[in-house]
């Protein structure tokens, strides 16, 4: 494998689970990832659907927690799992904040200092991450999905959004989809983006979904007794702006189900399915 540090591998589901690292040109420092591939990647070239991860979280979580690899192994989809931010990079106060810098990388390509030397999180993910997994994997590299929960639901709608040619399919557990209006959006945004609001704009699902839409539907499960609901994430405002420009959304409230990874594990099947049948 070029440039791909090998931190372990694991049999699953007749597959294989691995953890990597990389040195990121990028954001200028050490990245990891996991990817799943399924049986048929041992045969032939396979569909891929990346997975990004909230708050707090790491390339592990997913892998671990969301039960996933049961159906990519199914429907024969290569998962992959980025880390949320780059780490150690020495910036000064990066470990300060839970829900800022390490961690809390937004998807977002920083433009302040000193976030904008390590944290181009979206430039990554859309750019540097699927040219190294398409070179070391079996892919079928024309054929892309992305989706994601919560901080990471909201880089899935942003990139799906703003490059609907890479991604033939867009889903989301309990997205961030107004960040511009919300604690979590405006601390990040006025940190890694400066104060001119206009440069948020490109970056909230709310917003880009009237300026560019999505070639088809997209599909977001939130659970009723998220925590977060009503401060953080704000469906309703998302779910409002697609009826107006017409947008397809399918948007399911989850009776009683919060914003853990119980809850993704719950819906996984869906979401796979869903994707499954787009990049089929």
């Amino acid at each position: 494998m070029t440039n791909l540090k090998v931190i372990s591998e694991y049999q699953c589901f007749a597959g294989k689970v691995g953890f990597y690292s990389h040195a990121s040109s990028t954001c200028h420092g050490e990245m990891r990832f996991a990817v799943y591939q399924p049986p048929q990647a041992s045969q032939k070239p396979v569909p891929v659907l990346y997975f990004l991860s909230g708050l707090t979280c790491t390339e592990e979580n997913f892998m671990v927690k969301a039960g996933a690899q049961r159906y990519a192994a199914e429907y024969g989809l290569m998962l992959v799992a980025p880390d949320t931010s780059p780490r150690n990079t020495g910036i000064a106060g990066e470990d300060d904040d839970w829900d800022f810098g390490t961690g809390a990388g937004f998807y977002v390509d920083a433009t302040t200092e000193p976030w904008k030397a390590h944290y181009q999180m979206y430039s990554y993910i859309v750019q540097e991450l699927p040219t190294l997994i398409n070179a070391n994997f079996p892919t079928q590299s024309e054929k892309q999905g992305i989706f994601g929960h919560s901080m990471g639901g909201h880089g899935a709608l942003v990139c799906a959004m703003r490059n609907p040619h890479l991604y033939k399919s867009v889903s989301a557990f309990a997205p961030i989809t107004a960040p511009m209006r919300c604690p979590w959006g405006e601390k990040a945004f006025s940190r890694y983006l400066g104060t001119n609001e206009e440069a948020w704009r490109s970056y909230d699902a709310s917003e880009l979904v009237k300026q560019l839409g999505y070639h088809s539907s997209i599909l977001i499960d939130q659970g009723t007794a998220d925590k977060f609901l009503t401060s953080q994430l704000l469906p309703d405002v998302f779910a409002q702006v697609c009826a107006e420009v017409k947008q397809p959304l399918n948007l399911r409230y989850q009776q009683d189900y919060d914003h853990s990874y119980y809850f993704i594990a719950s819906f996984m099947a869906d979401h796979i399915r869903h994707h499954a049948i787009a990049l089929g």
